[in-house]
Order: structure tokens, then C-alpha cells, then sequence
């Protein structure tokens, strides 16, 4: 998975529009990646749009609660579950 990619729809969807924050916005996306990889067992694939756009929205929502206790959003939880059940059914 790209990190990249994630990083510029993350920009694309807070409206930033400027490279200051784009340390911070890649470390996000490397730890989404690497917690869904590792953590949640998906194997991601950067073709996959669904793969993609969940892993902007997750960091996404990383960035903006990075001061707030909290749960994961139901939307979130349910399209993680999804990948999750989806990834078992693979051979």
C-alpha cells in the first residue's frame, strides 16, 4: 500500500493544500498500514479503491481525534469489520 496516495486524499478531503503537515500526514498513513497489516492481519492491496479510500478515511479520522479520548467511529468499525470478514473469505 501507498502511503503517498494516502497522504494526498487525506489533504484532499481536510482541504490542506500545503506541505507542512505532510511529515505528520505520512507518519499517520504508515502507521494505519502497518496497524491493519499487522495488528488486524488484512492484506492490503493498492489497486483496491476500497483499500484505499478506508485507510484516508482511518487516518483521516487519526488526525483529526489525535487530542481526543475515544472510540472508532461506527462507520469506521464497520468497514473494518467488513475488510476483516472479506480478507478471511480470500484463499
Amino acid at each position: 500500500m501507498d502511503s503517498t496516495a494516502i497522504v494526498e486524499l487525506v489533504k484532499e478531503r481536510l482541504g490542506i493544500r500545503t506541505t507542512v503537515r505532510d511529515t505528520y500526514l505520512e507518519a499517520i498513513a504508515k502507521s494505519v498500514i502497518t496497524e491493519l497489516e499487522d495488528e488486524k492481519g488484512l492484506t492490503l492491496d493498492a489497486e483496491n479503491f476500497n483499500h484505499l479510500l478506508f485507510c484516508a478515511d482511518y487516518a483521516t479520522w487519526r488526525y483529526q481525534s489525535r487530542d481526543e479520548s475515544g472510540a472508532m467511529p461506527r462507520h469506521l468499525q464497520f468497514r473494518l469489520h467488513n475488510l476483516i470478514l472479506h480478507n478471511r473469505r480470500l484463499p
